[in-house]
């Protein structure tokens, strides 16, 4: 059984975060630490000088109020700041620093990362302040990053040493942290396909405006082909998670159920770690009460009506095929048979169709053009079952990354027509 957050005792709430954090390359073993303030103004913090690798509960150490350490090892030599950012900013209760290799690069370059590349990275990070290079551990560092802090930014680029990010708990301080490297590594990745689009202010509250909430109705049992397709459903969100083809709070997955309904992703919860009881039924138009399902729900709701053959529907945020969704550089599956086979002809919506017209944009898919980029928004990914989505996903990332690398080697030679006819003869005609 989940322990419930609110009870997960500070020790093991860092220690997981750490070992996800490293986990997924986005730290290194002596790089970063993490922090964690209670109500009685006590730190808990990770260690200095121990494995980021090998972190146990018992490696993490709290600093009370009046100065004192409890604990095997000293904290971090990073305290000062972690300090400095709770005095600043007190509602703060979590920090996240560590050095990822997408950030870092921002941070050499004095740059930081625009989250208006994304509704969702600017909802979760916000705008994104830069703080003075200082020497690590010095005070003069953590009153550099402070002020950053006080002046309303919760994720802050340091000038040549990485990143700090903050929350109201820990699990919301990673959340930012993984969105921004996410959102810092399809900055760079669009920059060398070239021309990246931003979003205005007002593209972004387009997500907002146009929700629509769905009815709730009570459910009755689930069926043993629903409780099998929700297990389906579960596995494949925690693979593309690993898979790092989607991130913690972004990206929905949905597997047709009937005629009539189908299961969700939730809405802001974990795709690292969803369970069954998690994932959402909506059914004619409403969804199951004291659950709320993905905002992908109306357009997946839509294609599923148009399209039969379809029986499952990813959204999601990959780095590669992302960058392609914010550039005007086109997608051209034409690289191995494989790509090709999978992917057909990759459509292009522009950005807001899937917020303003959900059945518009249900006409630009079929099973002759399965795959869309969504500009500014990731991509959408249909399929004839949970596999086949999930594999479609897969080639389609592997593909956009070929060709980003590829144009560092010279011209791309796409396939030409008559190698195309001839897989369309073997491979794509009924």
């Amino acid at each position: 059984m989940t322990t419930p957050a609110h009870l997960i005792h500070p020790r093991d709430e860092l220690m997981q975060a750490m070992e996800r954090i490293y986990r997924y390359r986005m730290t290194t073993t002596s790089g970063g630490n993490l922090s964690i303030r209670e109500a009685d103004g006590s730190i808990w913090i990770t260690p200095a000088r121990v494995d980021k690798g090998g972190l146990r509960r018992e490696d993490i150490v709290c600093v009370h109020p009046d100065g004192s350490v409890e604990g095997p090892h000293k904290p971090s030599s990073e305290f000062p700041f972690h300090r400095a950012i709770y005095a600043a900013r007190p509602e703060l209760r979590a920090i996240v620093h560590a050095h990822p290799v997408a950030l870092v690069a921002f941070s050499i370059c004095r740059r930081v990362p625009d989250t208006r590349l994304l509704h969702q990275a600017r909802s979760v990070c916000g705008e994104v302040g830069l703080a003075p290079y200082a020497l690590p551990g010095s005070n003069a560092l953590g009153n550099n990053i402070a002020e950053s802090f006080a002046k309303g930014f919760n994720c802050v680029i340091l000038e040549n040493h990485g990143v700090v990010v903050a929350g109201e708990n820990l699990a919301a301080a990673f959340q930012r942290f993984e969105t921004l490297e996410f959102t810092a590594k399809t900055i760079i990745k669009a920059e060398m396909l070239g021309g990246v689009k931003y979003l205005s202010e007002a593209d972004i509250a387009v997500p907002r405006q146009m929700a629509k909430p769905f009815r709730n109705f009570e459910r009755t049992s689930a069926t043993s082909a629903e409780k099998e397709l929700r297990r389906s459903l579960c596995e494949f969100v925690r693979r593309g998670y690993q898979q790092r083809l989607l991130i913690s709070t972004e990206g929905s997955f949905s597997a047709r159920l009937d005629a009539d309904s189908f299961l969700i992703t939730p809405y802001r919860v974990d795709r690292n770690t969803v369970t069954i009881d998690d994932i959402v039924l909506v059914r004619g138009g409403a969804s199951e009460a004291g659950r709320t399902a993905s905002r992908a729900s109306g357009v997946h709701a839509a294609i599923y009506a148009r399209h039969p053959q379809f029986r499952a529907i990813v959204n999601a945020y990959t780095v590669n095929a992302t960058a392609f969704s914010v550039t005007p550089a086109p997608l051209d599956s034409r690289t191995i048979p494989e790509s090709y086979i999978f992917l057909r002809e990759v459509a292009r919506i522009p950005y807001g169709v899937q917020f303003r017209d959900p059945e518009g944009l249900a006409q630009r898919v079929s099973p002759e053009q399965p795959i869309a980029l969504l500009e500014n928004d990731g991509v959408l990914v249909c399929g004839t079952t949970i596999l086949d989505a999930f594999d479609r996903l897969e080639v389609l990332e592997s593909t956009a990354e070929a060709i980003i690398n590829a144009r560092h080697l010279g011209d791309i030679a796409p396939m030409s027509d008559t190698v195309i006819d001839e897989l369309t003869a073997a491979f794509l005609q009924k």
